[in-house]
């Protein structure tokens, strides 16, 4: 495992730490809402003292988005091409332990799903595997991209963190962005999450998204998975941790995920963060990080998504599906956790077009792409 010479970590960390959500006031977070971006403020809006205010958030936020995204929505789904891992990560689907049906996907396989996933208008597709060295190695990932990369104009990859010469590898066969969980930033609950496996190193982990713009990528996104940890702690760190690295890296593009955490194979778990919450943590990324797009996952209901973007939600999932070999019949592997969601491309561009707002399949041309 690579180790990078970087103090974002420690800075990230030690603010989390001092990190006190009770000392905030209304006030606190009304002067948060009127002022320029600040991490003073950001944390102010993550407090308990905000949740009153959240009407007040939600207008700055609309007026933000609007200015930087327009009407815009993109749009995209994920592409589930492997299951197997090493990791025990007691909330998760495809822990190691669990007896799930594994399956990893042939390459022509994988084509046959992308194909079937471009034929639904799409033209941004999300690679995902599960961490396991021996079945989805950096050659297959790098494999899979190419594929993904002669049929789509973005392509996205959330697998295992690599080194920073193998990001390049996986830029180099056509990657445009990288997305990594950091679950959550709390070392000891992360210690205590995550016993074994690669997954299992904090720091590691951690650095991912540095690598992986020192390794060419042209965007990384960001996320905790709120409720496995103190959920304002957990995106107060990690909107932090983009913030820093959008500093370092300033022609980046950085993007920040909304996941909370949902029921999985043999796991029933709920998440403790509620939607009203979610929200809060939402609008005060988009106030904080005014930049930077974000996404809605389907592990949320219809309604709740329909209603998040445009007013600081910028991307949205359609026609997914998180078994493996499901959108074309290629095999059956089950999937990471239960989505909320199901709505094809068309119900959910149908949904944006109703509420003012413009789909956009594709906000990048790759040279030799398909479109």
């Amino acid at each position: 495992m690579e180790v990078i010479d970087s103090d974002i970590r420690d800075a990230v960390l030690g603010a989390g730490e001092r990190f006190d959500p009770s000392s905030y006031t209304e006030s606190d977070v009304r002067r948060a809402i009127r002022s320029e971006p600040s991490v003073e403020g950001f944390a102010a809006m993550l407090s308990p003292a905000a949740e009153p205010l959240l009407e007040e958030m939600a207008a700055r936020a609309k007026t933000l988005t609007r200015d930087h995204f327009g009407n815009s929505v993109c749009m995209f789904t994920p592409l589930y091409v492997s299951n197997y891992c090493v990791n025990g990560c007691v909330y998760c689907g495809f822990n190691c332990r669990n007896s799930i049906d594994r399956l990893r996907l042939d390459l022509d396989s994988v084509a046959r799903e992308l194909d079937a996933i471009k034929a639904t208008g799409l033209e941004e597709v999300l690679l995902l595997t599960g961490e396991s060295p021996s079945k989805s190695d950096v050659q297959y990932v790098c494999d899979c991209v190419r594929l993904a990369a002669e049929r789509f104009a973005v392509v996205g990859i959330e697998v295992f963190p690599m080194n920073t010469e193998d990001y390049e590898r996986v830029q180099q066969a056509g990657a445009d962005y990288v997305t990594v969980f950091q679950e959550t930033y709390d070392p000891e609950r992360y210690d205590e999450l995550h016993p074994t496996g690669p997954k299992s190193v904090f720091s590691y982990r951690f650095d991912s998204q540095e690598r992986a713009l020192r390794g060419g990528m042209r965007g990384v996104a960001f996320g905790a998975l709120l409720g496995l940890g103190d959920f304002r702690r957990d995106a107060f760190c990690c909107g932090l941790h983009a913030s820093l690295v959008q500093r370092r890296f300033p022609a980046a593009e950085i993007s920040m995920s909304l996941p909370r955490l949902r029921p999985a194979a043999h796991l029933d778990q709920t998440a403790g963060v509620t939607e009203a919450q979610l929200l809060q943590v939402s609008l005060a990324y988009r106030i904080f990080l005014p930049f930077a797009g974000q996404t809605i996952s389907t592990r949320e209901r219809p309604g709740f998504r329909d209603g998040i973007v445009g007013l600081s939600a910028t991307k949205i999932s359609a026609g997914v599906s998180v078994g493996i070999g499901e959108h074309s019949n290629s095999g059956h592997g089950e999937g990471q956790f239960v989505i909320s969601d199901p709505r094809g491309v068309d119900d959910v561009v149908d949904a944006l077009r109703s509420n003012g707002l413009q789909p956009v399949m594709a906000d990048y041309v790759r040279t030799g792409c398909r479109l």
